[in-house]
């Protein structure tokens, strides 16, 4: 996982894929306000293969299934423009990714978020476009924050 130090990284988690998806979430504008910032800023986009499982399976329930087919284009041009990279997990991610849903009895973590802050850790990121209090109760910093 080496991406280039001195460009500005965010991770895009599910509720961001899914808010900027369905014109129908109640965070939708919100997330498309932050989504054109973080690219006029030349951001680096940054998720993974269990993410976009999880906002596939979510668009489809809760709009349908060309909605996820439609998203699922745009993930692919997006990963060749350059503007998004797609990390998959690897069983050394997994692993890690365990260690911490064990560890954390107390929160409700769920498996794919651990995933996501174990490469979140490796590679350096520490904001997250997410509005799910599980990564700032992980220390990472939320985009649009706590709303």
């Amino acid at each position: 996982m080496n991406l280039s130090e001195t460009t500005k990284k965010i991770f895009i988690d599910t509720w961001a894929w899914v808010a900027l998806a369905n014109e129908n979430d109640a965070w939708h504008e919100v997330a498309e306000i932050l989504n054109q910032d973080l690219v006029m800023a030349g951001y680096l986009y940054v998720t993974t293969n269990f993410v976009l499982d999880e906002s596939y399976t979510l668009i489809q329930a809760r709009v349908h299934k060309q909605a996820a087919i439609d998203f699922g284009e745009e993930i692919r041009v997006s990963k060749e423009t350059g503007i998004l990279k797609i990390i998959h997990i690897s069983e050394e991610i997994e692993k890690e990714a365990w260690r911490i849903f064990k560890t954390y009895k107390d929160k409700d973590f769920s498996f794919t978020d651990c995933t996501s802050f174990v490469v979140m850790q490796q590679l350096g990121i520490n904001e997250a476009f997410t509005d799910d209090a599980h990564f700032s109760q992980f220390g990472f910093i939320r985009l649009p924050g706590a709303l």
